[in-house]
């Protein structure tokens, strides 16, 4: 499978969103994305079973395991952006991250362009509306790669 270079993204567009994955890994937004998406979706709590006990946003903020996983997932994003323009590896943390949600945790695929929206929401509050546009294609190129990784998992 053939990455195309992320939805054609040029090596310049490939080295500027790498630059802005530093930001978003060193941001502190990986609590508040996962307090959001449980308030704004609550139907996404029922996946982490540590979390459903966990009521209000303060709850959240404050518990460790909730910034644990937030971390866990920019510490993705930001692996899959610094592979932008390496199809193998890329495809090599995609795909598995993929398979593993579908097949192993039952997770709905639908919940990835969630969290990505919220990471999105929350990078344009922070830093503006042209960090979320320039990070908006790597996002969409993660859910259409995961995606494509539930389709051959037979989702």
């Amino acid at each position: 499978m053939k990455l195309h270079q992320c939805q054609c993204l040029s090596a310049q567009l490939i080295r500027k969103k790498k630059s802005l994955s530093t930001v978003l890994y060193s941001s502190p937004i990986s609590s508040p994305t996962h307090c959001r998406m449980f308030t704004e979706h609550p139907d996404t709590k029922s996946y982490f079973t540590h979390f459903k006990g966990m009521g209000t946003a303060e709850e959240m903020e404050q518990s460790d395991q909730v910034r644990s996983h937030g971390k866990r997932v920019l510490t993705t994003i930001n692996d899959l952006v610094q592979h932008l323009d390496s199809t193998d590896a890329f495809l090599g943390i995609v795909n598995p991250l993929g398979k593993k949600h579908a097949m192993q945790l039952k997770v709905d695929p639908k919940n990835f362009r969630i969290i990505c929206d919220i990471i999105l929401q929350l990078m344009e509050e922070k830093y503006g509306g042209d960090c979320k546009a320039s990070f908006q294609k790597v996002t969409n190129e993660i859910c259409t790669r995961l995606n494509n990784a539930y389709k051959e998992a037979g989702w």
